[in-house]
């Protein structure tokens, strides 16, 4: 994955200016792979929802907790958009993305699915994530 340069200004902020709110899943990645937890969770905004595994939604400590085990696993993450829907200043992303690699025991680990995203443009010009839904719409477990 190529990752657009325009994407960051001269600050230490890693969300993304600009107009293309698909550059918040190039920052995603990047910094996922350089396992950079507190630069991931500014691309949250405070009150956003991940959903780190199908009717498992989480928002503050729980998310921050769910994206530090991720980075944990010690993977590498692919993503490439597929589409993208704006309306102002709020954008759907789906995307279809991996994590491949050896897991923390040496164990080779796949995991893959299409993610149904909501990015939200802040007043200060940078996208980030409203909604982080990697498993789209794949259901729950039944109980």
């Amino acid at each position: 994955m190529t990752i657009r340069t325009e994407r960051h200004d001269d600050s230490t902020d890693p969300a993304p200016l600009g107009e293309d709110p698909a550059l918040l899943i190039d920052a995603a990645v990047e910094l996922f792979n350089a396992r950079d937890t507190a630069g991931l969770g500014l691309l949250y905004h405070p009150e956003a929802v991940m959903v780190p595994a199908p009717g498992m939604p989480m928002t503050g400590e729980q998310r921050i907790g769910a994206l530090a085990h991720l980075i944990s696993l010690g993977l590498r993450m692919r993503a490439e958009v597929r589409q993208v829907y704006r309306g102002g200043d709020t954008a759907l992303l789906l995307v279809e993305w991996s994590l491949r690699g050896d897991g923390p025991g040496g164990e080779p680990m796949d995991m893959s699915g299409t993610a149904t995203d909501v990015a939200r443009r802040g007043p200060d010009g940078r996208w980030r994530y409203a909604v982080d839904n990697p498993f789209g719409t794949d259901s729950p477990p039944a109980p």
